[in-house]
């Protein structure tokens, strides 16, 4: 049930392969099943943050499991080492999300 949204300005070459290593990274993070975890990749965007050098906004939610404080500087890196966006140039939001408020396989979760 994590979901992790990548929007960047930047020109991603291969997208299944980073999919699946962030896929990778989220389900470690969150102690969450790999099978679980959903990735989106927008690359290319028209972003602007404070000028037009590239950027990256990133959304990640889950049921539980997510510790902001733990888990930013080791996405980040991430985001670094694989897209190049220094780490002054990405945005992350964590959003917790209820249960009763998750659907998956035609139910919600609780």
């Amino acid at each position: 049930m994590p979901y992790i949204n990548v929007s960047t300005s930047a020109k991603i070459e291969n997208k299944q392969k980073l999919l699946e290593e962030i896929s990778i990274l989220i389900s470690d993070l969150t102690n969450k099943s790999r099978s679980f975890v959903m990735a989106k990749i927008d690359d290319n965007c028209q972003m602007y943050f404070v000028d037009e050098t590239p950027s990256c906004f990133l959304e990640i939610k889950s049921i539980g499991s997510l510790n902001p404080s733990e888990m930013a500087k080791p996405i980040s890196d991430f985001i670094y080492e694989k897209i190049g966006i220094p780490i002054d140039r990405i945005y992350i939001s964590f959003e917790d999300v209820p249960a009763s408020l998750w659907a998956w396989n035609g139910r919600i979760f609780g």
